[in-house]
C-alpha cells in the first residue's frame, strides 16, 4: 500500500554521529567469522591481529617464527642471541587446540546402506561365485563379475569386523542346513 502524500521526510545529514566510530563498527561486524571457537572466544576485537595471536602463543607468519638457518654462514656462540619470547597471556587457547588436535580422527567415508544390503545378499545366494552373482536378477546395474568382487573387496576393507561376523554366520547356517 503506497504511502500518503506528503508524509515522507526528507533525510537530513546527521551532524551529531561519530562517523569514524560508525565506519570503525561497520568494518568489525563485516570483519570474517572465525571458525575456530577457542580462537573465537579468547579474540580482542581492540587488538591487532598479529597481538591477538601472539597473546595466545599462535604464529602469524610462520616464515619468521621458525627462522631457516643458513649453512654457508657459522655464527659464534658469542654473536648469537636469542629473542625474547613473547608473552603468552593466554595459553589455555594452546591448550585447548593441542587438545583437540590429538584427538583421534573420525572415520568420515562410510558406504551406503543399499551397497552393504547388495553385498549381502549376492554372498549369502551366491558364495564366491561372482558370475552367478552378474547373472543374478538384483544386479540392477549390471556390474560384471569383477566389479562385483570390488565391491564385496571394498565391503570387507570398511567393515573387517562386520565381515568376520557375516561369514560366521553364514558357516553356522550351512551347519545347520547340512
Amino acid at each position: 500500500m503506497p504511502k500518503a502524500k506528503g508524509k515522507t521526510r526528507r533525510q537530513k545529514f546527521g551532524y551529531n554521529v561519530n562517523r569514524k566510530r560508525l565506519n570503525r563498527n561497520a568494518r568489525r561486524k563485516a570483519a570474517p567469522r572465525i571458525e575456530c571457537s577457542h580462537i573465537r572466544h579468547a579474540w580482542d576485537h581492540t587488538k591487532s591481529v598479529r597481538q591477538n595471536l601472539a597473546e595466545m602463543g599462535l604464529a602469524m607468519d610462520s616464515n619468521k617464527a621458525v627462522p631457516l638457518r643458513k649453512r654457508k654462514v657459522k655464527a659464534m656462540e658469542v654473536d648469537v642471541e636469542e629473542r625474547p619470547k613473547a608473552l603468552v597471556r593466554k595459553p589455555y587457547v594452546l591448550n585447548e587446540l593441542e587438545a583437540e588436535a590429538s584427538l583421534p580422527e573420525k572415520k568420515g567415508n562410510t558406504l551406503s546402506r543399499d551397497l552393504i544390503d547388495y553385498v549381502h545378499y549376492m554372498v549369502e545366494n551366491h558364495g564366491e561365485d561372482y558370475k552367478a552373482m552378474a547373472r543374478d536378477e538384483k544386479n540392477y546395474y549390471q556390474d560384471t563379475p569383477k566389479q562385483i568382487g570390488n565391491k564385496i573387496n571394498v565391503y570387507k576393507r570398511f567393515y573387517p569386523a562386520e565381515w568376520q561376523a557375516f561369514t560366521e554366520s553364514l558357516q553356522s547356517k550351512k551347519m545347520e542346513v547340512d
